[in-house]
């Protein structure tokens, strides 16, 4: 069989769910042509199917060194990387195949900018359970601190006063440092609310910047956009929305009035969000 008769069992292979079959298809047809950069794409897709993630970013490296604009294997690779927890290089490769999609004009819907959107919301979870574990070892410490140093004063009053004054100079020092203990906590409990995980919500966020929507207007199809982007997009890209494909130009966008005013009132709400 040739690499391409290879290839195409393989993808036979792939549809009916076969995917180690459909690996070892494309491995013999690498075998006969390793100058493909789409049979390591299609191999790399099955290891993404098989959880093999370090496989599908070797095979996504090596479609890429064949040829850097593959988008297939930036989106394949970020895909790994995300599964793997690296949410920067995950971020980088699949706004890299976001970008090359656009330029080439190709249609991969919603699904790369859907994973790009996933992989910065895992990556801002991660960085909120490091800022709320950080809290809450501070708290911990600082309550340790005053302990310590309640039983320190408490042991110094032992040591130079009599009985009775010792009893009432220890009764004073721990009532002090219980108080101070109770206002600790309150000051926690007051910015709990920041504890808790802060996240933008998918439909308040650009489907091109995939941040927070500014200025956001309404195509024909009724997919909403942030007005810079869109018009970037129309004036680079070319006369179609992103998302659905259709025919679309600069004069047809419209404000839309309804989201702008959800996002205002949820910056008002969670100014934190102006970071995100």
């Amino acid at each position: 069989m040739s690499a391409v008769d290879l290839k195409e069992q393989g993808n036979r292979f792939f549809a009916g769910r076969q995917f180690q079959d459909a690996v070892s298809c494309y491995s013999k047809a690498i075998l006969k042509n390793p100058a493909i950069p789409t049979y390591y794409t299609n191999r790399a897709l099955c290891y993404l199917k098989l959880k093999h993630w370090e496989l599908a970013i070797q095979d996504c490296k090596q479609s890429l060194e064949i040829d850097y604009n593959v988008v297939k294997g930036h989106f394949f690779q970020g895909q790994a990387l995300l599964e793997m927890q690296a949410f920067e290089e995950a971020i980088a490769s699949l706004k890299k195949a976001f970008d090359l999609a656009k330029e080439q004009k190709l249609n991969f819907g919603d699904d790369i900018a859907s994973a790009l959107r996933i992989a910065k919301k895992r990556r801002w979870n991660a960085i909120e359970e490091k800022r709320i574990q950080q809290e809450i070892e501070l708290q911990t410490y600082v309550n340790t601190l005053i302990k310590e140093e309640e039983k320190r004063q408490c042991q110094a009053a032992k040591e130079v006063e009599n009985d009775s004054d010792c009893q009432e100079e220890i009764d004073r020092i721990e009532t002090e440092h219980e108080k101070r203990i109770t206002q600790l906590n309150e000051l926690f409990a007051q910015i709990d609310d920041r504890r808790k995980k802060r996240d933008v919500p998918d439909y308040l966020c650009g489907k091109i910047s995939f941040e927070l929507l500014r200025d956001p207007v309404i195509t024909p199809s009724g997919i909403t956009y942030d007005k810079r982007d869109i018009e970037e997009h129309l004036q680079r890209v070319g006369h179609f929305d992103p998302v659905t494909r259709a025919d679309l130009t600069q004069d047809q966008l419209i404000p839309n009035l309804a989201m702008k005013e959800v996002i205002d009132n949820y910056i008002e709400e969670n100014p934190w969000a102006e970071d995100y």
